[in-house]
């Protein structure tokens, strides 16, 4: 069965279309036709498994300070003394 109709379509999808007909080797329409089967059947096929990420650990040093409970002494530090 084939489907006669219109599309009206978008700027940037009209660009893009454009610009793969250069090296394409048929007509407009085959081009469509194979856009869509390609499209189509990424949106049909399932979404691939999310790969887990993750990062390496590495040392900071010791920290500077005996205490981080006083907050004002962590900025004196981080900030220096014109902080307080």
């Amino acid at each position: 069965m084939m489907m006669r109709t219109t599309l009206t379509l978008e700027d940037d999808v009209a660009s893009l279309l454009d610009r793969a007909q250069r090296d394409w080797e048929g007509t407009y329409k085959g081009l469509v036709n194979h856009a869509l089967r390609i499209g189509l059947a990424h949106l049909q096929s399932p979404p691939a498994e999310a790969r887990a990420y993750s990062t390496r650990g590495g040392s900071l040093g010791g920290c500077l300070l005996a205490s981080l409970d006083d907050v004002s002494d962590s900025l004196a530090l981080a900030e220096g003394e014109g902080f307080r």
